[in-house]
């Protein structure tokens, strides 16, 4: 029982450690250090945000100054058909399909645990990306220290965390030498939930997180890549809100998950 009060203790300390390093993180603009496989090293700029005067313009050319993402049917995510190594997989080769890797994935993903975050991402990342696993994985162990935690190891006994995806913004990349539509740039928000030892809700959850992922079609899958010809041509956006008509012409969608 001593034992047992020690773990749950211990796992508190490191909950509380990991909440206060996440807001730190956030604060200082340090996306790639909590956006799961979200961006490069460099903080991204803040997304612009067009005044009510002149609004982005829509694919249509038409502008509906009443629409939003709150308004708009939800994006469909498809199921995946399996798992393997840590992850979901057997998503169809089309835009619907990219953003649904996105999105399982980065729910998906071991923040604290470095050996299985390596299991998920040897997976996941293309083999045109070297050093994007080991990038990745040092991220996590950078999270472990700053947490208190050994750089390698698992999560802290009764320490889990749920990632949940309600926004995603998608973007063909156009690249030399792959089809058009084989290369997707998605945006992603989302909250995140700690759950400490005692089962209790998390009192400060990271709300309206945002973290990006390039996709690449092959070897028959999406696969996460950070390859230069690729990272250059992502785009930022317009700051998301279910009833901000600017973040739906800029192509946010609400996330809905199949039954």
């Amino acid at each position: 029982m001593q034992n047992h009060d020690r773990s749950a203790r211990r796992a508190k300390f490191t909950l509380a450690g990991i909440g206060v390093l996440l807001a730190a993180a956030v604060a200082a603009g340090a996306v790639a250090a909590v956006g799961v496989l979200g961006s490069d090293d460099k903080a991204a700029p803040p997304a612009a945000k067009p005044s009510a005067s002149t609004p982005a313009p829509s694919p249509s050319g038409l502008w509906n100054k009443d629409m939003t993402p709150a308004k708009a049917k939800p994006f469909h995510l498809v199921a995946p058909t399996g798992q393997a190594n840590g992850i979901s997989t057997g998503f169809p080769h089309n835009t619907k399909g990219a953003i649904s890797t996105a999105v399982y994935f980065t729910e998906e993903y071991a923040l604290l645990d470095d050996q299985k975050a390596r299991q998920q991402l040897e997976a996941a990342v293309s083999p045109d990306a070297p050093g994007y696993v080991d990038e990745r994985v040092s991220q996590v162990r950078k999270l472990r220290e700053g947490a208190g935690l050994p750089p390698s190891g698992g999560n802290p006994a009764g320490l889990t965390f749920t990632t949940s995806v309600k926004a995603v913004r998608a973007k063909t990349i156009r690249a030399d030498g792959l089809p058009l539509g084989d290369a997707i740039h998605v945006w992603l928000v989302y909250d995140r939930y700690a759950t400490g030892p005692d089962g209790g809700a998390d009192k400060n959850p990271l709300r309206d997180e945002t973290s990006d992922l390039i996709l690449k079609w092959q070897n028959g899958a999406w696969k996460l890549t950070n390859e230069p010809k690729l990272w250059a041509k992502r785009t930022y956006p317009v700051a998301y809100a279910p009833d901000s008509p600017y973040a739906w012409q800029d192509g946010w969608w609400q996330v809905l998950r199949e039954d």
